[in-house]
């Protein structure tokens, strides 16, 4: 796919360029990225490099992951990443993607990575077809949660040994979000099971 840019309110959602690569650094000095994602600890330029520079790219390109550079639009300012991860071939019956993020420390707490994250699920519900979006977190990632929720996705419950991390395996809290949650049609119908 051929990357795109999206905007918001606030917020231009862009493709990572290798001028991106500073900031990406910077950001991820910030001991709770590595600790709550699974960006490599240290952190180094050549990391941050290859990300903007590689991995960003091939992810496009391959059709596979789609990673966003959220900056402001009065400035520029790199507020954090965020992006899609293909669960199943958007072409076939499964249509579902992941929802990832990290935000810079300065900009935490100021409504940027829910308003990224709702702009880029209205893409991927209204352009990707997607019909069932994603998110997960270690358990006990209150802010990752916190964004989630802002956003519109429904905890679903916790997933064990979910997140390999450090030689453990983790417990992850799962949430997910359908077109119907926004009000938007779906190709294949919704039929609820019984609830527990």
């Amino acid at each position: 796919m051929e990357p795109i840019t999206l905007t918001s309110e606030r917020l231009v959602l862009r493709p990572f360029e290798p001028s991106d690569a500073p900031a990406v650094y910077a950001a991820c000095q910030d001991p709770d990225i590595p600790r709550w994602t699974n960006v490599p600890s240290p952190y180094t330029r050549d990391h941050a490099a290859d990300f903007v520079g590689r991995i960003c790219s091939e992810g496009w390109r391959d059709d596979m992951t789609y990673n966003f550079a959220a900056v402001t639009k009065d400035g520029g300012a790199l507020v954090g990443a965020v992006g899609l991860v293909r669960l199943a071939d958007l072409r076939g019956p499964e249509r579902q993607a992941e929802l990832g993020y990290w935000t810079a420390k300065e900009h935490r707490g100021r409504g940027y990575t829910a308003e990224a994250g709702r702009a880029l699920v209205d893409w991927a519900f209204t352009e990707l077809g997607v019909e069932r979006m994603e998110w997960y977190a270690e358990a006990g990632n209150v802010g990752s949660r916190a964004v989630a929720l802002k956003i519109g996705f429904r905890m679903e419950g916790t997933l064990r040994a979910k997140i390999p991390h450090e030689g453990t395996r983790r417990d992850a809290w799962i949430g997910s979000l359908l077109p119907s949650d926004w009000g938007l049609p779906s190709v294949a119908p919704y039929l609820p099971g019984p609830q527990a």
